[in-house]
C-alpha cells in the first residue's frame, strides 16, 4: 500500500526524487570545486605573466617545493637570499647595483607565483581525496582528475626547468621552456573546465550541425595556436619590436622574417617572424569567430549555445583590442597582463561554445 504525500508523490516516488536531488547537489559541489581550481589556475597564469614582465622570475635561484614555502623572515635570511641572486647572470648583466629593497620587490612576485602553485596543488588534491573517500566521484572520474594532478606536478617541474635555463650563462629563460610551461597550464585549465561543464551539463540536445561544431573546434585550435605563439612572443620579447598596426613598420611581412640560419630557427627566435605568426593567428580568428557566430545565427540553436557564441565574439573583440593597445604602447605591464588574461577568457569562451554546440552523440556525461 502506498501513502500519498501532500506533494501528490507516493512514498517510493518521493524517495527517488530526494535521491535525484542529492545526486544533483553532489554534482554541483564537484563542479564548483573544479571551477574554483580553474579560477586559481587563471590567477596563476596572470601572476606568471606579471612575474615575467617585471623580470622577477629569476629572483629565487633554488627550487624547494616544501622548505621554500616560507620566505626570508630575518634580515640575515634576506641578505643570504640576495647574495645568491647576486651570483646569477641576470644580476651581473642586467641588475648590477640593485639594492636589497629593489630585490625584495622582484622576489615577492616570484614568491607569490610559486606560493600560488603550491596552493593550487593543495586545493585540488585535498578535496579530490575527500570526494573519493566519501564516494562523491566514481573511479573513471577519479582517474581522470588524478591525471590532472600529475600534470600539475609536471607543471611545477617544468617551471623550475624553465628558471634553470636563465641561471647558467644567459640571463633569459628559454622561450621553448617558457612556452611549454604555459601550454601545460592551459592543458590543466582545459581539462578541469571541460570536466566541470560535463558535470553541470551532461547531456546535449542537438544544438548544431556537424559543420558548425567543426568550425567551433577550428576556432579553439586557433586560440591554442595564439596562446603558443604568444608564449614565443613573450619568451624573446618580440612585443618590443614592430610597435605599429596594422602593418609591421610599414610592411605586411617584414623583410627580416627569414634572416636566421637554419631557416626553422626563424619560427621561434626571430622577433619579426614570431610576431608575424602571432598577428597571423589574430587575423585568422578575426574572420573565423564572426563566421562561426553568423553561422550560428542562421540555425535554430537553443539558448545556451546562442549565449556561448555571443560570449565568444565579445571575448575576441576584447582580446584583439587589448593586443593592439599592448603593442602600440610598447608592452606596459598592466596591459600585457590583461592581454594574457584575455587569452584565457577567449579560450574559456571557445571551450564553452564547443560544449554547448554538442549533439547527444557527442555528449560524454561524467558519472558521480
Amino acid at each position: 500500500m502506498r501513502i500519498a504525500l501532500s506533494s501528490n508523490l507516493t512514498v517510493p516516488e518521493a524517495r527517488v526524487s530526494e535521491s535525484s536531488a542529492a545526486i544533483v547537489q553532489e554534482r554541483r559541489w564537484v563542479a564548483a570545486w573544479l571551477l574554483a581550481c580553474c579560477a586559481l589556475v587563471f590567477a596563476m597564469v596572470v601572476v606568471g605573466g606579471v612575474t615575467r614582465l617585471t623580470r622577477s622570475g629569476l629572483s629565487i635561484v633554488e627550487w624547494q617545493p616544501i622548505m621554500g614555502t616560507l620566505p626570508p623572515l630575518s634580515e640575515a635570511q634576506w641578505t643570504e637570499t640576495f647574495e645568491k641572486y647576486q651570483r646569477t647572470p641576470e644580476y651581473r648583466e642586467v641588475n648590477r647595483g640593485m639594492s636589497l629593497g629593489e630585490f625584495k620587490r622582484i622576489f615577492w612576485w616570484e614568491y607569490a607565483h610559486r606560493l600560488l602553485g603550491r596552493l593550487i596543488g593543495a586545493v585540488f588534491l585535498l578535496p579530490l581525496l575527500a570526494f573519493w573517500v566519501r564516494r562523491r566521484v566514481d573511479r573513471p572520474l577519479a582517474l581522470r582528475l588524478g591525471a590532472v594532478f600529475l600534470l600539475g606536478g609536471l607543471q611545477g617541474a617544468m617551471g623550475w626547468y624553465m628558471v634553470k635555463s636563465g641561471l647558467v650563462d644567459d640571463p633569459h629563460v628559454s622561450q621553448y621552456r617558457l612556452t611549454a610551461h604555459l601550454a601545460i597550464a592551459v592543458a590543466i585549465y582545459a581539462a578541469m573546465f571541460w570536466t566541470a561543464l560535463d558535470i553541470l551539463s551532461p547531456t546535449a540536445a542537438g544544438n548544431g550541425r556537424g559543420a558548425l561544431r567543426r568550425t567551433g573546434w577550428l576556432v579553439t585550435a586557433l586560440v591554442v595556436y595564439q596562446i603558443v605563439t604568444g608564449g614565443f612572443v613573450a619568451g624573446i620579447r618580440a612585443g618590443l619590436a614592430y610597435n605599429s598596426f596594422p602593418l609591421m613598420n610599414g610592411h605586411v611581412i617584414p623583410p627580416e622574417v627569414m634572416t636566421l640560419d637554419p631557416w626553422y630557427l626563424n619560427l621561434f627566435s626571430n622577433m619579426a617572424m614570431v610576431q608575424f605568426d602571432h598577428r597571423l593567428g589574430a587575423w585568422l580568428l578575426a574572420f573565423a569567430v564572426p563566421w562561426l557566430w553568423a553561422s550560428g545565427r542562421r540555425e535554430r540553436l537553443a539558448p545556451r549555445p546562442k549565449v556561448a557564441l555571443h560570449l565568444l565574439l565579445a571575448a575576441l573583440v576584447l582580446q584583439i583590442a587589448l593586443g593592439i593597445a599592448t603593442l602600440l604602447l610598447v608592452v606596459p605591464v598592466s596591459l600585457a597582463a590583461a592581454h594574457q588574461a584575455g587569452a584565457l577568457l577567449l579560450f574559456s569562451a571557445a571551450l564553452y561554445a564547443n560544449h554547448a554546440l554538442r549533439t547527444s552523440k557527442d555528449s560524454n556525461s561524467v558519472a558521480i
